[in-house]
C-alpha cells in the first residue's frame, strides 16, 4: 500500500505552498480536498487550518518560520493567544492523527476506556508488532504469538472496533513502516505511542513520540501540549555513495550531540545532500533521531544552529556498546569481542531499500561459495515489503546463505550471543537478550551483512577481503540496491480491520481474572499536606532509561496489566547504595529485598517514597508504564539532575512530582539511608522552586533547591492525582 501518487502528489503541492510563504493569494489551499489516507473515508488533511494559522503566527512575531515551525505553528489550537517561546513556552497543539503500538495501545485504551468517550476525535491507528517474539522463524513466529498473545489481540481488536480505530493484525508489519507507507504526509502532525515515532519525518511530517495519556487527551479532543522545541539544523553537503548509508548520518550525529543533545528540539535536515537520500532513507534517519533525545527530526531545514556532515566523505559507522551515541568511524573500530548475531531490519531499517542493498551483499557472497559464518536474521518491515523481496528474490538470497527470516514486527529488538550487532536503533544494557554484559552494537545492514560472512566486528568491507570457497581472496563491491521496486509493491495479505458501522454492538473483550489485561482504577488525589520523613526507595546511579525503570523481554506480556507489570519497576537499576540492581534496603525494616517489592511495603504502610535519578533520567522508550508502576507502587517524586523528555511527561501526567535539582551537583549530597522533605507545594506555582530538606542518619538536615517545569494545567494534574482523573472530572462537570 506504499502509495506515493494522487494523495501524497497533492501534499507536497501543498507543502510547497507553506514553505514558500504563501505567495499565491487564490484559489484557496483549502478549495482542494485531499484525503489523509487510502483507508479512511472522509478524512481529509486540513492544510487551511496551517495555512490560516500562519498567517496570524507570522503577523505576531515578525519574523521568519523554520519548516518546522510552519508546520508546528500551523497546528496551534488558538493562533491568537498562544505564547510562543523557544524552549519555555507549552504549546497547545491539535494533531491531525494518533498511532499506537500493540504494547503500548493496550493501556492507552484501557486510559481512553476510563474518560468515558464513545469515538476517537481523529483518526486513529493500533498496530500489532511488539509482542511477536523473533525465535525459529517468520511463519511459526507469528502463529505462537497470535496462541499466547490471543486475549491481548482480542481485546485490542474488539476496543478498536468500538471506538472507531483502524487495526492492524499480527503480521500486518512494524508500525513506523506501515505508517511511513499508508498515513504520512507533508505538513502533517501526528503523535504516536512509540519513542520512533519521528519516522514519519521522512516524507516531511512532524510526527512525536508519547506516552499513552498524551494520546487519550487527543483521541478525547482536547489540545496536545508540548514544551515550544528549539531548532537544531544538521547541513548535509556531498552525496551518500559506497558503504555509506543514511543510518550512517544519524550515527554521527549521535556521536556529536550525545544521548541527551537533541532535548527539548526539532532537528531539521537540510543542504544539497538532501538529494541523494531516499524517502526510507530520511526516515532512518528520523527515527533514530530519538537515541538523541529530539522531540522529532525532519527533512529539511532553514539556516540556524548548523551541524555540517559532508556524506562524500562520510564513512560508515558503528555505535556502542551500551549506548547508541559511542560513535566510532568502520576503519577505527576494533574489538576482541566475538560477534554472535547480525541483525538486520528494525524499525529504523526495514524498507524495500535496505533489504535489497543487504541482499546484493548477500548474492555476492554466495557467488563465492560464502554462508553466514554467525546468526543472521532479517525483518521485513511490513507484510507488503515481505512480499515484495519473497517475489523480488531477495528473501531466498538471504535464505540461501544461512539467513532466518523473521515475522514482519519488531522481534529481536526488543528483547531477544554476548556480542551482537544490528542495524537496530538501541543497545541499552541487557535490552537484546537481558544479559547486561553483552555488547550490542548498531550499524547500517549493509555493514551488518558483511560481517555476518566475516564472523568479526574487526572486519572492514571497504578494504579486507574474504576468502571464497575457491580458495581466492576477494572484496566486496559496493552494495547497491532499488528505492523503490521496478515492477511495484505486492501488497501481500490483507491486514488491515477498519473499524465496523455498527459499532454499538461491540463488546470490549476484558476478562475479569486475566493476569495480562487489568482495568484501571483512579490514582488518589493529592491530599493537600506538605510530604515529610520520605524514604528515598533507590538513588539510582548513572544511566537509567525506561528499560531499567520498566523492561521489556518477558514482561511486555503485562503491559496491560499495570499490578503485574509493577514487579519490574526499577528491577534494572543500579543502586548507589551498593552498586547492585534490584536490591535495596528498606529502611523502616533495616532488611534488603527487591525494588517494586520494597515499593509496594512502603505504599502498603502509608509510606510514600521518592527516587533520586542521575543525568537524562528515563531516556529511550516513550512506554508509560516507566511513570505508571511508580505511581501504582505509591511513590510521589522522582527527582533528578535532569529528565529525558518523554519521560517527563510521562511522570507528569500520572500526577507524580518530576523535579530536578537547580544545582545538579546536589545530586552527590543525597545518601540513599536519607529521608526528605518537599517543601513549598501549598504555594505550587510555574518557574517557583521547591525545596528538598534532607535529613541525613547523623540528624544533620540541608536544605537544597528543586526547580521543575510544571505549568499550571500540569499542577492541575498533580492536584487531581492524574491527568485522566482531571479529564474525568471535567468530564463529569464537578
Amino acid at each position: 500500500m506504499f502509495n506515493l501518487s494522487n494523495r501524497t502528489a497533492k501534499a507536497v503541492q501543498s507543502l510547497q505552498r507553506l514553505a514558500a510563504g504563501m505567495a499565491t493569494v487564490a484559489p484557496r489551499i483549502g478549495d482542494t480536498k485531499v484525503p489523509m489516507s487510502l483507508l479512511e473515508k472522509g478524512a481529509y488533511i486540513n492544510y487551511q487550518r496551517i495555512e490560516d494559522n500562519l498567517a496570524i503566527v507570522r503577523e505576531r512575531l515578525g519574523r521568519p518560520l523554520t519548516l518546522s515551525e510552519k508546520i508546528l505553528y500551523g497546528h496551534l489550537d488558538d493562533p491568537h493567544g498562544q505564547d510562543i517561546e523557544r524552549g519555555t513556552s507549552y504549546l497547545k497543539l491539535r494533531p491531525d492523527r494518533v498511532a499506537c503500538q500493540d504494547a503500548t495501545a493496550q493501556m492507552a485504551l484501557l486510559q481512553f476506556m476510563s474518560a468515558g468517550m464513545d469515538t476517537a476525535a481523529v483518526p486513529t491507528t493500533v498496530h500489532c508488532d511488539h509482542l511477536i517474539e523473533a525465535q525459529v522463524g517468520g511463519v511459526k513466529d507469528l502463529a505462537r504469538a497470535i496462541e499466547i498473545n490471543k486475549e491481548v489481540y482480542d481485546f485490542l481488536a474488539t476496543a478498536t472496533a468500538k471506538y472507531g480505530l483502524g487495526f492492524w493484525k499480527p503480521g500486518s508489519g512494524i508500525i513506523h513502516q506501515i505508517i511511513l507507507e499508508n498515513y504520512a504526509f507533508p505538513g502533517g502532525l501526528m503523535i504516536g505511542t512509540d519513542s520512533h515515532t519521528p519516522n514519519a519525518g521522512g516524507l516531511g511530517m512532524i510526527a512525536c513520540g508519547v506516552g499513552g495519556a498524551d494520546a487519550v487527551d487527543v483521541m478525547a479532543d482536547i489540545p496536545w501540549e508540548l514544551k515550544c522545541p528549539k531548532v537544531i539544523g544538521v547541513n548535509l553537503t556531498g552525496r551518500i555513495s559506497g558503504w555509506t548509508t543514511p543510518k550512517d548520518v544519524i550515527l554521527k550525529v549521535a556521536g556529536i550531540l550525545t544521548v541527551k543533545g537533541g532535548t527539548g528540539a526539532i532537528v531539521e535536515y537540510k543542504g544539497p545532500g538532501v538529494e541523494s537520500l531516499s524517502c526510507t532513507g530520511m526516515a532512518t534517519i528520523c527515527n533514530m533521531g530519538a537515541e538523541i533525545g529530539a522531540t522529532t527530526s525532519m527533512f529539511p531545514f532553514n539556516n540556524r544552529m548548523v551541524i555540517d556532515i559532508n556524506l562524500s566523505e562520510l564513512e560508515p559507522h558503528i555505535n556502542g556498546p551500551f549506548t547508541p551515541d559511542l560513535a566510532t568511524p568502520l576503519s577505527q573500530f576494533a574489538s576482541e569481542v566475538k560477534k554472535n548475531v547480525g541483525l538486520i531490519g528494525s524499525c529504523t531499517n526495514s524498507s524495500y531499500e535496505d533489504m535489497s542493498r543487504s541482499a546484493s551483499i548477500a548474492k555476492e557472497a554466495a557467488a563465492h561459495g560464502l554462508e553466514a559464518k554467525s546468526k543472521f536474521t532479517i525483518t521485513p518491515g511490513s507484510e507488503q515489503v515481505r512480499a515484495t523481496i519473497e517475489r523480488d528474490g531477495q528473501i531466498a538470497a538471504f535464505e540461501d546463505i544461512g539467513g532466518i527470516v523473521l515475522a514482519n514486527a519488531c522481534g529481536p529488538c526488543i528483547g531477544t550471543a554476548n556480542s551482537i550487532i544490528t542495524s537496530y536503533n538501541r543497545n541499552f544494557t541487557g535490552r537484546n537478550d537481558a544479559n547486561p554484559a553483552t555488547h550490542a552494537f548498531v550499524a547500517s545492514p549493509d555493514i551488518v551483512t558483511a560481517m555476518v560472512f566475516a564472523g568479526s566486528l574487526t572486519f572492514n568491507p571497504m578494504t579486507d577481503t574474504l576468502t571464497g570457497s575457491d580458495g581466492k581472496p576477494f572484496k566486496f563491491t559496493d552494495p547497491s540496491g532499488n528505492e523503490l521496486p521496478p515492477t511495484g509493491y505486492d501488497p501481500g495479505q490483507n491486514t488491515f480491520q477498519a473499524p465496523p458501522a455498527d459499532r454499538v454492538s461491540v463488546n470490549v473483550a476484558v476478562n475479569p481474572q486475566s493476569d495480562r489485561l487489568q482495568l484501571l482504577s483512579p490514582f488518589k488525589p493529592w491530599d493537600g499536606k506538605t510530604p515529610t520523613d520520605l524514604p528515598i526507595l533507590i538513588k539510582a546511579q548513572g544511566k537509567c532509561t525506561t528499560d531499567h525503570i520498566s523492561a521489556g523481554g518477558p514482561w511486555l506480556k503485562y503491559r496491560g496489566h499495570l499490578q503485574n507489570i509493577s514487579q519490574n519497576c526499577l528491577i534494572g537499576a543500579i543502586n548507589a547504595e551498593n552498586g547492585e540492581a534490584n536490591k535495596v534496603k528498606n529502611q523502616i525494616t533495616g532488611e534488603w529485598g527487591g525494588v517494586p517489592q520494597t515499593a509496594a511495603y512502603y505504599r502498603d504502610h502509608g509510606i510514600k517514597w521518592v527516587v533520586i535519578g542521575d543525568h537524562n533520567y528515563g531516556e529511550g522508550s516513550s512506554r508509560e508504564h516507566a511513570a505508571l508502576e511508580p505511581r501504582f507502587l505509591g511513590g510521589l517524586a522522582i527527582i533528578t539532575r535532569s529528565f529525558a523528555r518523554i519521560h517527563e511527561t510521562n511522570l507528569k501526567k500520572q500526577g507524580m512530582l518530576a523535579l530536578t535539582f537547580a544545582n545538579p551537583e546536589d545530586y552527590d549530597k543525597i545518601k540513599p539511608s536519607d529521608k526528605v522533605d518537599i517543601l513549598g507545594l501549598e504555594s505550587f506555582a510555574p518557574g517557583k522552586n521547591l525545596t528538598l530538606r534532607v535529613k541525613h542518619e547523623s540528624g544533620s538536615t540541608e536544605d537544597i533547591s528543586l526547580a521543575h517545569s510544571f505549568n499550571e494545567g500540569q499542577i492541575a494534574w498533580f492536584k487531581a492525582g492524574s491527568a485522566l482523573n482531571l479529564m474525568a472530572a471535567k468530564a463529569k462537570g464537578q
